[in-house]
């Protein structure tokens, strides 16, 4: 039987022995373009279960300790295989929920929910992933569960079989094969897997050689969007100090007159009394004058005087540099529809909030943000519907994760580039019924042409092509398109073939990224309007985003 204790320290165990090798599988990743890569994700999505296992109750049952870790993971989960991941562990925790020691039976059966919960998160389940992994490991516990063995005999045998079925990913996945790797995401889960069984089997706990980096997105307000306990600016404070203190009577004088005279002085009074002692709170910019009249009813205790303009102060740099989870607004039913987007870069953060977005959460390629990042800037609109852009492929799964968790509604509309992102709000209509709008802006993104120019962030023969290590990468939408070795020839190429496969498109924009400069980009603008200006009118536009040096949006 495996106990709640022993399950805590085989979850830590796991996430130990994959933050040991999260660069490892990181490594393993097929598509050479710099992104949160599979092993950090993972990593990160189990570490923040690990962080809130490290101080839980050790006599907790290991149904608890299966919803802790669900619920931790589920929220820090960043990346499709961070949710898989996460995901996998919801359903394992469904199973054991009324569990207090799980016998082999209940750990066969959790691990085979588990991996139901996943495949059916996945809308198209591609095998030779971390899907196949699972599912053949749970097949293996079952059929041990069956044949009499006990429960640690059980995950032993899905561990074996998890790393067998790791060797057949690349004879599911071509894209393995030809790259002589095996899926990134099965080898993680791997890891996690053998860290709980060097625990099941009594062992020592798995020692972390390094941790995944502590990512936490934070959120840009606008500052008169801050809502903190000073209230309002300092200009609005007439009376400076907060005076607090209680009187404890010692004559019969009226207490009445002492109301009379703090009212004069001061504002904001609150004063109860009865026959032994009065409590007094007023804002005044006198404190010296209430305690001198106070005076003359009894002695005081317990005084306390703060100056809430430093208060004031101190609250408000505390708001700027809090997390979003801080500034939540309750549902205002005047409020109909709401935008959150996720995007990297102050130009683009810039262009999403002029078209009306709410919330803009920093976050792409490189920096997937958590289902926590996306819940709370969902939370911080006050509206009844809220719709969520992910702007990545890689985060469109994170984003749907809010759904269940969120107190209003969300829509996730799957845009997997920034330029569809821009086209689905553009496309909003706040005159239009919901389902109205879900259907134009869905509309208005799928027809969008995203181009994008990067670069190789590892050697890799992929698709084709092979690639070196710092060459230019050429993608249309996300698939790749050609390499090159020059800048401005890349993106001319890229506008082109963008040109051929687009109908009646007749505006070009593109947002130059952090690491191209002004000249740059006026240069490049110049070449493309003497080579496509006659058909397209092209627009430039700043948008500081990181690893893409162009984005290119043909509509």
């Amino acid at each position: 039987m495996i106990n709640g204790n022993t399950f805590r320290n085989a979850v830590l165990s796991g996430a130990n022995k994959l933050a040991a090798h999260k660069k490892e599988v990181d490594g393993l990743n097929v598509f050479p373009v710099p992104d949160g890569d599979t092993g950090t994700n993972m990593s990160m999505t189990i570490q923040n279960a690990a962080k809130d296992l490290k101080f839980y109750d050790r006599r907790a049952s290991i149904g608890e300790i299966a919803k802790v870790t669900a619920s931790a993971m589920l929220r820090g989960a960043r990346g499709n295989s961070g949710v898989i991941l996460s995901l996998l562990f919801r359903g394992i925790a469904r199973r054991l929920k009324e569990v207090d020691e799980a016998g082999a039976s209940d750990i066969a059966e959790a691990l085979a929910e588990g991996v139901d919960a996943a495949y059916k998160a996945v809308m198209k389940p591609t095998e030779g992933t971390m899907l196949t992994v699972s599912r053949l490991a749970s097949y293996k516990a079952k059929e041990a569960a069956q044949n009499g063995l006990d429960a640690v005999e059980v995950w032993r045998q899905a561990v074996d079989e998890a790393n067998a079925a790791l060797l057949t990913t690349p004879e599911l996945l071509p894209v393995l094969k030809k790259a002589g790797v095996v899926d990134s995401g099965g080898q993680g889960l791997c890891y996690i897997f053998e860290g709980m069984l060097q625990v099941l089997e009594g062992g020592e706990a798995c020692e972390a050689e390094e941790f995944p980096p502590v990512y936490q997105i934070k959120t840009d307000y606008v500052a008169n969007r801050l809502i903190n306990a000073a209230g309002h600016s300092q200009e609005d404070i007439k009376f400076a100090y907060c005076t607090e203190f209680i009187v404890i009577r010692q004559n019969l004088n009226d207490p009445l007159r002492l109301r009379a005279y703090l009212d004069s002085i001061g504002d904001s009074l609150v004063m109860v009394d009865d026959e032994e002692v009065i409590k007094i709170h007023v804002h005044t910019n006198d404190p010296g004058f209430a305690i001198q009249e106070a005076l003359k009813y009894g002695y005081l205790t317990r005084m306390k005087i703060e100056n809430m303009k430093e208060q004031h102060e101190t609250k408000a740099q505390e708001a700027k540099e809090s997390d979003a989870d801080e500034f939540y607004q309750p549902v205002d039913p005047e409020v109909a529809y709401g935008f959150v987007a996720v995007a990297a870069g102050d130009g683009l953060k810039n262009m999403f909030e002029s078209l009306g977005c709410n919330y803009v959460v920093s976050g792409g390629q490189t920096m997937n943000p958590s289902t926590d990042d996306i819940l709370a800037a969902v939370h911080s609109v006050p509206a009844r519907t809220v719709f969520v852009l992910p702007n990545n492929k890689n985060i469109i799964m994170t984003a749907e994760q809010t759904i269940h968790l969120a107190d209003r509604e969300v829509i996730v509309l799957p845009t997997a580039t920034v330029p569809q992102g821009i086209s689905a709000i553009t496309a909003f209509d706040p005159q239009l019924e919901t389902l109205e709008n879900v259907l134009g802006m869905t509309g208005a993104f799928e027809s969008v042409m995203t181009g994008q120019i990067t670069y190789a962030a590892r050697n890799s023969d992929f698709d084709g092509h092979k690639i070196k290590e710092g060459e230019l990468l050429a993608l249309e939408g996300n698939k790749l398109a050609f390499t090159d070795t020059e800048i401005k020839r890349a993106v001319l190429k890229l506008c082109r073939n963008l040109s051929l496969k687009s109908k009646g498109a007749t505006m070009l924009t593109v947002y130059y990224g952090s690491d191209v400069t002004e000249a740059e980009a006026a240069e490049l603008e110049n070449l493309l309007n003497e080579k496509m200006g006659a058909n397209y009118d092209i627009v430039f536009v700043n948008g500081g985003q990181p690893v893409y040096y162009y984005i290119l949006s043909l509509e």
